[in-house]
């Protein structure tokens, strides 16, 4: 088994990362887990949060807001509605991801409000973990 695998995530603006990675935390919509070399092969739906890239320059920290995840025993590849460097998420950006979320949830019914819900739920905790909190709700 190799030491590393191959890492990419790719948003519709960019790609944020093509590197070698020893371990990916992901945050699937069933649940998170963690890609690790010799993976076995699956693909998974993103929900929002936080990817970890465990690299050979540390750990770089991800945003996504959902997606897919294809991941293989050599190969992690995330494509992601909407992405960035952890570190780039200011404000006015968290911000802009709570009222869309917010306005989506609002303007649905039924199972669709669940999911809607879920979604905005999943951007507060992810605003959380990264120290920032809705100017409005």
């Amino acid at each position: 088994m190799a030491d590393t695998m191959q890492f990419d995530l790719v948003s519709p603006e960019r790609m944020l990362a093509s590197v070698p990675a020893t371990e990916v935390q992901i945050p699937g919509a069933e649940g998170d887990f963690t890609a690790m070399p010799g993976h076995v092969p699956f693909i998974s739906t993103l929900r929002p949060g936080i990817v970890i890239a465990a690299t050979d320059k540390g750990e770089i920290r991800y945003v996504v807001t959902g997606g897919f995840a294809e991941v293989t025993g050599e190969h992690v590849s995330l494509l992601a509605e909407r992405s960035l460097l952890a570190e780039e998420l200011k404000q006015p950006e968290f911000d802009e991801m709570v009222t869309e979320a917010k306005t989506s949830r609002d303007a649905t019914s039924g199972p669709e409000y669940d999911a809607a819900n879920k979604h905005f739920a999943d951007i507060m905790e992810m605003g959380r973990q990264l120290g920032l909190q809705a100017s409005t709700v």
